[in-house]
């Protein structure tokens, strides 16, 4: 079966997702720069290659971020509260009994940060590397700064800058066309560039939460990383985990901060074990 393109309206926005599988329902959320459109399948920061996988066990409810993607936002801001409170309407939306989160990189922190907000909304999370900015100083955020502003203490996006550091590389070129392809496919010419200025604004600072916050999700929860994330270290990983009631830390070997299918078949084995 293949996924199947939807919209709702949740949280005062047009929420697109794709929806594919049945059984449990799980909440899939991308990463950063990435959308759930197919033109990402095979790309190591999406989930596209992975839906007929989660599939296999759940119904996958795989939502574009506010702003990113054929989700539309008229607003100021798409802070990670925003965010998580778009998760928790969806939610409410579609009628879903505390339905399992899991995303990568600032999906897992979107979807820890709903957890936070609602602990009694989820059933269980999965975060794949998105920890990182738990740590009010993580070199994460300096990182941010350069790669969408152009300099490490950037305070504000620079587009240019940007497509100009993604093209000394050819991969990290092909992965700049492909967002803007994807961005400006979905929303308009240009529109890559207010989706940087938006990325930029949640992801170059600390969300308002941090490690200790964490201990206030009551659900199953999956803190996951590669060994050579060069993002979220495996020390975090584990102060993340320990902040955790019941929390479980997965760390793959040789695996820096991409989306493989070991990554995947961790993540649905512990999400089938929290049914």
């Amino acid at each position: 079966m293949r996924a199947e393109a939807k919209t709702v309206r949740a949280n005062g926005i047009d929420i697109h997702y794709l929806e594919q599988g049945t059984g449990a329902p799980l909440l899939l959320l991308h990463g950063g720069l990435v959308s759930t459109n197919p033109i990402w399948t095979g790309h190591p920061l999406a989930y596209a290659a992975h839906l007929d996988a989660f599939a296999e066990h759940f119904r996958v409810i795989a939502p574009d971020t506010r702003g990113c993607g054929r989700t539309v936002h008229a607003g100021s801001s798409t802070a990670f509260d925003v965010l998580a409170a778009d998760v928790l309407a969806l939610i409410d939306k579609l009628g879903l009994d505390r339905p399992r989160v899991c995303g990568f990189s600032e999906g897992g922190t979107t979807a820890t940060i709903a957890a936070i907000q609602a602990p009694d909304a989820v059933g269980a999370i999965v975060n794949d590397a998105g920890y990182d900015l738990f740590n009010p100083q993580s070199p994460a955020f300096p990182m941010m700064r350069q790669m969408f502003g152009g300099r490490p203490d950037a305070t504000e996006a620079d587009p240019d800058a940007m497509r100009a550091m993604f093209d000394r590389d050819d991969q990290m070129r092909a992965s700049f066309e492909l967002m803007r392809a994807d961005q400006d496919g979905a929303q308009g010419a240009g529109h890559w560039k207010r989706y940087l200025q938006l990325a930029f604004e949640r992801l170059s600072r600390p969300p308002g939460h941090a490690f200790a916050d964490l201990s206030k999700i009551t659900a199953p929860t999956l803190v996951l990383v590669g060994d050579r994330d060069q993002f979220c270290s495996v020390e975090e990983g584990a102060i993340a985990y320990r902040a955790l009631a019941r929390g479980e830390l997965a760390i793959l070997p040789n695996t820096g901060h991409i989306i493989t299918p070991a990554k995947v078949r961790t993540a649905i084995e512990f999400l089938r074990r929290c049914s």
